[in-house]
């Protein structure tokens, strides 16, 4: 690795001295300096492309040229004529200003190249093929490669520290606008322009009366030759692997039509090496385009997750087989109507397998009790886990809007969402011994989304957004626990023993056959009127009349099956904080939720600041009915917001928020009867739980400065919770009861994190950082435990961008993370450098590597693991129809990943089982 740095810093070194400056003015006739001119170098002998630059707020502009060459410079400004002038370099740098005068000319100077970037008021236009140097395949290999646009490690982009909120595609969302779809399935070479759309509003009427500063869109404009045709690709692959991954297979047709009146996406994938298009998180967590429409109101009403989680993520299985078939369509009959929706269906099959070692939170005596809380912890824990996970996921989407005219804007959307989810789990405890888990649900939701916007002069506009939501959740559980029936009464009995007998199940089997029904549906209603008076030209008011009306009914039931196959409904011992038995079966519940809001916000500019203070009025109902009785808590609340934002330039902006949170759960954490999480994760709830209240401050840095190509985010935020939501644990052995009570200490989260990116010619540099602290207060034993996190980040990063020449990134991350609970102190570092490397060589084959060292210290416990990953492309040409490659993955063949890291209430050392060494061979047909 050290010689890879001294080579590229050489690279570096040497690409400097052989170039020259060119700087100086760009000014209008009458001597005023132009911002944003754009000024190209094209190279005589080459023809191509050298350099470009755009003029800063002062007019001026620097090139990087060649020495000892000749280049044709074309300097270009909208409105005026183009100036083209032939510049020989030798070993001096340059000074040379520039005078464009009015264009009154029909003739105009051809431009032989497009700049690479352009800015056009809020939009960041990037030329793709400037970017490109011929290994690309997909979109997201040319978007890594553009100044301000990051790709995380999930796939998501970021443009300047902001999140992008959808893909479209020539002016279509493109599955409703879902990045990682978009970025791992459109090709690269369909791709003409990149269009980044900075305070992107989704509906053009409100667009100068809403603050859409972190709203980021990107639309990709296709090349000619891909318009009214259909194109895309074919890929077929088969190879080997270790046993029992004998025989690979790989199918993955990707096809898109675009035309202006219609476009259809379709994508398929079917595997087994592990390479998915979304995973089973990701479709869970889709979207479809949704957005709460009392999202800024100030109110946040959770209705709870009672799906599975999955039990590892893709990458750390051992086991992958999925099948994707999914379908994307628009359709304009007409000028005033857009029809559009989407079909996915996605099955994935897992196998995986952990080890994992648990180092519970150690509790102090209190000398003022009678017990010593501290001899009550559990032990630590071993544990081996083997799992099978099996989903079938089905989504559908159907949307219209309607504008007949300007003033009218009518949108209708309806999303389906069906899923056969199921996990099956081995696990073998140091302390419970063998276990057999298995977790199963059939949820199916249907989510309605209705919004009219009317102006109805240009000083009066009003807004309407409606949206529904039906959910229905069925998990079932069923544990299968050893047990010795004749020890139950000794010390040391077995370690599900005395959790058992707190449940009411019968401990005189050969086995604890425990099963839990839940069903939890919810229904919810969340709507707003907004009205906008435009005042004058810099400031207008706002008025929001909304509610939120919501449903939860739940009930649960754990019973027993015994060892002759007859059924006990167990009659638990455990109390509630009050001494009353809990009960384990008919635990139903009736949660209703009400909030009507008025809110009231003025916003105005001055100068470069722009101000948004503001306040909503809040009358909350809170009702839940259980085992008869009525817990109802209704109150009235007033909630300040404030947003300022300074413009310094077009490209430079801060801005503050602040804003106050009303946080209420769900119905789960209000059932007071007993829940198995799982067989040692019990809850049981508190009716009388009331809202948690936040208190929020975030500071936003951005500058996106093309002058000098140095792109700034930096962003700060604070968070004080108040009543929060906090557990009551208590332990029998390692077997955990909680209940929830909101906590009279405060929580408290603080972050600080930055990204600087700067491009020296063909190198661009990104150094990012990022600090966080975190403070909650949670009861253990009935003692009070107080968490406490600071957790850093350093990410620094340099990459080339040749056209030619090899490309290489080079990255590398250090993480610390500090940790003290209660009397517990740990600290955790990793260290993780990675170089790729890219060549695209002879005009036909490209060639890629990937390799990662990663390393984790853990109290002067180091371990480390390798990832390294390689791929052989071959096409006759750029415009080749038929491309053969050969890929392989994990080459080490390491069998598992190590990861440690704090929760809550333990420490944990964690080594995850992975897919063995793939190697496959690929035939690709591009349409």
């Amino acid at each position: 690795m050290k010689k890879i740095i001294v080579l590229l810093c050489l690279v570096v070194a040497g690409n400097s001295f052989a170039q020259i400056k060119m700087q100086g003015v760009v000014k209008d006739s009458i001597g005023q300096p132009l911002e944003l001119a754009n000024i190209i170098a094209i190279n005589q002998e080459t023809s191509a492309l050298e350099s470009y630059a755009i003029t800063n707020d002062k007019g001026k502009y620097i090139l990087s040229l060649g020495k000892n060459g000749k280049y044709k410079i074309q300097v270009s400004y909208i409105g005026l004529k183009t100036l083209e002038e032939i510049i020989t370099t030798q070993e001096a740098n340059i000074a040379k200003d520039f005078t464009l005068l009015p264009d009154k000319s029909l003739d105009a100077v051809e431009i032989t190249y497009e700049m690479p970037v352009t800015i056009k008021g809020d939009t960041i236009v990037y030329n793709a093929d400037s970017f490109k140097n011929g290994s690309e395949r997909k979109l997201e290999d040319v978007l890594e490669k553009l100044p301000g646009v990051e790709i995380t490690d999930d796939g998501q982009i970021e443009v300047e520290g902001k999140p992008v909120s959808k893909i479209m595609v020539e002016g279509k969302d493109f599955f409703d606008g879902d990045t990682k779809l978009a970025t791992q399935n459109i090709p690269s070479n369909a791709v003409d322009k990149v269009q980044v759309l900075r305070n992107y509003a989704e509906v053009g009427q409100l667009s100068g009366v809403t603050n859409n500063q972190d709203n980021v869109a990107i639309n990709i404009k296709l090349k000619e030759g891909k318009k009214n045709f259909w194109f895309g690709d074919i890929t077929a692959g088969a190879g080997i692997a270790p046993s029992p991954n004998d025989e690979l297979y790989l199918v993955q047709p990707k096809l898109f039509y675009y035309s202006p009146k219609y476009s259809i996406n379709l994508i398929g994938d079917m595997n087994n090496i592990g390479e998915v298009a979304l995973t089973n998180r990701d479709l869970r967590g889709f979207g479809g385009g949704f957005r709460l429409p009392s999202r800024t109101s100030g109110t946040n009403i959770s209705l709870g997750n009672n799906g599975l989680g999955g039990l590892t993520s893709i990458a750390n299985a051992q086991e992958v087989i999925t099948k994707l078939g999914s379908a994307n369509f628009s359709y304009s009959p007409n000028k005033a109507l857009d029809l559009s929706g989407f079909l996915i269906y996605n099955s994935s099959r897992l196998r995986t397998r952990e080890e994992n070692f648990i180092d519970y939170i150690e509790v102090e005596d209190d000398p003022s009790t009678p017990i010593d809380e501290s001899t009550s912890i559990p032990p630590d824990e071993a544990t081996v886990s083997r799992g099978r996970e099996a989903s079938n996921q089905f989504i559908a989407k159907l949307s219209a809007s309607y504008k007949p005219n300007v003033n009218n804007q009518l949108d209708y959307d309806i999303l389906a969402r069906v899923s056969d989810d199921e996990e099956r789990q081995s696990l073998v405890s140091s302390v419970v011994g063998a276990t057999e888990q298995l977790d199963q649900v059939n949820p199916y939701s249907i989510n309605q989304n209705l919004n009219y916007y009317y102006t109805l002069d240009e000083n009066n506009i009003f807004a309407f957004e409606a949206q529904h939501l039906l959910r229905d959740e069925d998990p079932f559980y069923n544990a299968l626990l050893v047990n010795d029936p004749t020890n139950n009464d000794n010390p040391d009995n077995d370690a599900f023993d005395n959790t058992a007998e707190g449940l009411g199940l019968d401990r005189d089997q050969f086995g604890y056959n425990i099963n839990q029904e839940r069903f939890v549906k919810s229904n919810q209603l969340d709507a707003k009127l907004d009205y906008y008076n435009i005042l004058n030209a810099k400031s207008n008011i706002n008025l929001t009349l909304g509610a939120i009306f919501s449903n939860q009914d739940f009930n649960s039931n754990i019973f027993q099956f015994l060892d002759d196959g007859t059924r006990l409904d167990p009659s638990p011992l455990i109390t509630d904080l009050d001494g009353n038995l809990l009960s384990a079966e008919n635990n139903d519940v009736e949660y209703r939720f009400s909030d009507v809001y008025l809110g009231v916000h003025y916003r105005f500019k001055t100068g470069k600041f722009t101000f948004t203070p503001g306040m909503s009025f809040h009358a909350y109902g809170n009702q839940n009915m259980q085992d008869g009785d009525t817990f109802e808590d209704n109150f009235f609340d007033i909630l300040p917001d404030f947003e300022m934002r300074i413009q310094f330039k077009k490209s430079e902006a801060l801005q503050l928020n602040y804003n106050m949170l009303n946080t209420f759960t769900d119905v789960t954490n209000i059932a007071e009867g007993l829940v198995l999480n799982n067989f040692n994760n019990i809850q049981f709830g508190n009716a009388e739980l009331q809202n948690a209240l936040s208190h929020n401050i975030n500071l936003v840095y951005t500058s996106f400065n093309l002058f000098n190509y140095t792109n700034v985010f930096a962003r700060a935020a604070y968070s004080k919770n108040i009543d929060q939501i906090r557990p009551l644990t208590n332990f029998e052995s390692v077997i955990r009861t909680s209940t929830y009570f909101n906590s009279q200490f405060a929580d408290e989260t603080a972050s600080l994190g930055g990204r600087v990116e700067r491009t020296f010619g063909k190198i661009r540099a990104r150094l990012g950082a990022n600090f966080s602290y975190s403070k909650f207060n949670q009861f253990i034993q009935n003692e009070r435990s107080i968490n406490e996190s600071f957790a850093q980040t350093y990410s620094p990063e340099l990459r080339t961008n040749f056209r030619e020449a090899p490309n290489i990134r080079l990255r590398y991350t250090h993480r610390i993370n500090n940790n003290d609970q209660g009397t517990n102190s740990t600290r955790f570092v990793t260290r993780a450098p990675s170089i790729r490397f890219d060549a695209y060589i002879w005009d036909a084959i490209t060639f890629i590597t990937d390799f990662r060292y990663t390393e984790q210290d853990n109290d002067d416990q180091v371990e480390s693991f390798k990832t390294w990953d390689a791929s052989l492309r071959y096409r006759k040409d750029r415009d080749a129809k038929w491309e053969y490659s050969l890929r392989a993955s994990n080459i080490l063949d390491i069998d598992s990943n190590i990861s440690n890291g704090a929760g809550n209430i333990s420490v944990f050392s964690s080594e995850t089982f992975i897919q063995p060494r793939f190697i496959t061979f690929r035939l690709t047909y591009t349409l």
